[in-house]
């Protein structure tokens, strides 16, 4: 077996869904893997990562809006608030999504559905700068 690994860093600007697939797919083609497994992990507890549609940006707004709504920033709901009122929120968001995600990969690209797209999502007011592992196993 022969493994490979990158870390991304991708800078955040505040609650939102960054597209990370292109990234993904350049570190597969660096590598020039032919088939395998590429595993995507998030080194932190207040964003995540989700594979999600990636062609009608109103699905990503009704995602967001869906998850403010399951997991409200409420003064009184939380206990651990050392960095804001976002802060146990987000790392409930996290844990209701994903930490690490794991695709095929086939003549040297992932295999993606059509519509399906590789993101980071930041649940935090403020911008960060997020590390993703790319790992990639043949």
């Amino acid at each position: 077996m022969v493994c490979h690994q990158n870390i991304l860093k991708i800078k955040t600007s505040g609650k939102c869904l960054h597209n990370i697939t292109r990234d993904v797919n350049d570190v597969v083609a660096q590598w020039g893997m032919d088939m395998g497994l590429c595993t995507v992990f998030i080194r932190h507890t207040s964003a995540s990562l989700i594979i999600q549609e990636n062609a009608d940006p109103d699905v990503l707004t009704d995602l967001s809006n869906f998850f403010s709504k399951l997991v409200p920033e409420s003064p009184t709901d939380y206990y651990h608030s050392a960095e804001g009122l976002d802060d146990m929120p987000s790392h409930i968001r996290s844990v209701l999504t994903h930490t690490s995600i794991t695709i095929p990969v086939n003549n040297g690209h992932l295999l993606l559905g059509t519509w399906q797209g590789i993101y980071v999502w930041e649940h935090r007011e403020r911008s960060h700068l997020r590390q993703v592992v790319v790992h990639l196993n043949s």
